[in-house]
């Protein structure tokens, strides 16, 4: 069941992103780009944001959910054991992530993020997030 559960909450993920990637690409408006003072460094594979403002910006994210208790919410927090998220839940959770840094998650990554904690070392970690 939990299976079964987790695999349509993935192919709901996926035709979302697929609506907004075509959504975005249909759209001919040039949207300006805002210099960011949360970026800490650069490298030859990318830019890389501050662990500090990835992981308020992760929190506040995931306090703003509807299921979840703002009061509960820590860099640890498990989305599960500590905010009594479901699997669906979670997988909002990695979407709103992806929203707010403009990446893309793969699937198989997407599936080892189940904690703040996770989800703030992919993305202090990813080269391309916003």
């Amino acid at each position: 069941m939990q299976a079964a559960l987790r695999s349509s909450a993935i192919t709901v993920r996926n035709a979302f992103l697929q609506h907004l990637r075509l959504t975005v690409a249909a759209t001919s408006h040039r949207v300006p780009i805002l210099l960011d003072s949360r970026v800490s460094f650069s490298s030859d594979h990318g830019t890389y944001l501050d662990k500090s403002s990835v992981t308020d910006r992760i929190l506040e994210l995931v306090k703003k959910m509807e299921k979840v208790d703002p009061a509960k919410v820590t860099p640890q927090a498990s989305f599960q054991g500590d905010l009594g998220l479901d699997s669906l839940d979670t997988v909002e959770v990695v979407m709103a992530i992806e929203e707010e840094f403009a990446l893309e998650i793969p699937d198989a990554e997407a599936d080892k993020i189940s904690s703040c904690a996770e989800a703030i070392e992919y993305v202090a970690a990813h080269p391309r997030a916003k």
